[in-house]
């Protein structure tokens, strides 16, 4: 474990890579799931109290591994058994994702005691690899040694937070503070003790692939509504409607993510990994979001629904714009340039959802709202790849020309 080689050419992700990140789906799936109950049931904060805790688990535990991977992946036998137990610990976690939505919607407590045991598992076997990497790589043994110190902390942390068994303020207050340690270490090893051997090209492909089996979810949140109308009303324009506005909706929201060379840039400035790494975890639990909406979609047809046409529709245009605002925003944190072309886009993109929503509320069906949410990432595709690339090919060139930045 010295360390693989970040210029290595043609490094892609592995099989072992790919299979770990399939228990994501099941926690990605329970999330949204119950998110889209909570909002059906009309408990839209505690929905999205449960929602913020479970997704920032399952992205958090993910992104930890996923740069490990990158720079130490040896696939030894060693390296490929202890991914298993970090991939036990995720099925863990995802038992305990009902449970603690369950506890929040009935506001006594926070019953996170089987999520949090979950994570800790994950935890504990990423401390086992970063101190194996300390041991084998001694030119970057006090980071490794940091990233160790800041993990296991943080544990002691999180089993403080089961023992607690608390209100739903304080345990986020908890939670705040665990974070913070958690988020620290990685900025103090690298910072302080230099960058591990991550590989700029590998990063990026691996949260592209995340981004696409979050994606997954919009697929299952289609199904739903799909199913919704056909139940109710058999094979009629509403239903090709909401299969093209859900499909559409994922594809869209897919062509926007690639829009930006994230290798490229992140290979010349590695300083810039921080803000673009952290950017995603808002942004994949847009995407999470964006199917538990739909699914909420299909409860709202099927009459199983206590929310308004209104807040239906809000319930998938809100995540849909905070995906879009995400991806301007990691855009401005790889390249640095501000571009005016930028704003006429995030305000047409926006104006389109506004739209849905007040046609919500001048009775228009769900099925034509939904079409009209699903041209929300159509305004920026279309103003891309007729006038925008145009301005980015620039933006891009001007990056990558300069010079990396100090940590």
């Amino acid at each position: 474990m010295t360390g693989r080689d970040p210029h290595e050419e043609h490094r892609v992700a592995t099989p072992l890579e790919l299979l770990f990140d399939l228990t994501f789906v099941i926690g990605f799936g329970v999330a949204a799931s119950e998110l889209a109950h909570a909002l059906a049931e009309d408990h839209i904060l505690a929905g999205l109290a449960g929602f913020a805790f479970a997704t920032f688990a399952v992205v958090w535990a993910w992104i930890n591994f996923t740069w490990f991977a990158s720079a130490y992946d040896t696939d030894d036998w060693v390296y490929r058994l202890t991914t298993m137990l970090q991939m036990v610990g995720v099925v863990i976690l995802a038992l305990g994702i009902a449970p603690m939505f369950r506890s929040i919607e009935e506001g006594e407590h926070v019953d996170n005691r089987v999520l949090v045991a979950g994570y800790i598992v994950m935890r504990i076997a990423m401390v086992f690899q970063w101190l194996r990497a300390a041991r084998q790589d001694p030119a970057r043994r006090q980071a490794c040694l940091t990233y160790a110190a800041a993990i296991t902390i943080a544990q002691l942390g999180w089993v403080g937070v089961i023992i607690a068994h608390t209100s739903l303020a304080v345990t986020f207050l908890l939670v705040a503070v665990m974070t913070v340690v958690e988020m620290s270490g990685p900025i103090i090893a690298e910072r302080r003790f230099g960058l591990t051997p991550w590989h700029a090209h590998h990063i990026a492909e691996r949260y592209s692939l995340l981004v696409i089996i979050a994606l997954g979810e919009g697929v299952v949140g289609t199904v739903a509504s799909l199913t919704a109308v056909l139940d109710k009303q058999g094979w009629t324009l509403d239903a090709a409607l909401v299969a093209v506005a859900g499909i559409g909706l994922t594809f869209g929201m897919w062509w926007v993510y690639f829009v930006v060379p994230s290798a490229q840039l992140l290979h010349v400035h590695r300083e810039r990994s921080f803000r673009w790494g952290y950017g995603h975890i808002p942004l994949f639990g847009a995407v999470v979001a964006t199917g538990a909406g739909l699914h909420a979609a299909a409860y709202f047809i099927e009459n199983q629904s206590k929310l308004d046409s209104v807040t239906t529709v809000l319930a998938v245009a809100v995540p849909v714009g905070v995906y879009i605002l995400g991806i301007f925003g990691l855009y401005l944190v790889l390249v640095r340039s501000f571009d005016a072309f930028h704003l006429l886009l995030i305000a047409g993109s926006l104006a389109v959802l506004g739209v849905a929503v007040a046609l919500a509320g001048a009775g228009v069906t769900m099925a034509v709202c939904l079409v009209v949410v699903m041209l929300a990432p159509v305004v920026t595709v279309v103003g891309f790849e007729m006038i925008g690339h145009r301005h980015a090919d620039e933006a891009v060139s001007r990056a990558l020309s300069s010079s990396p930045e100090e940590l």
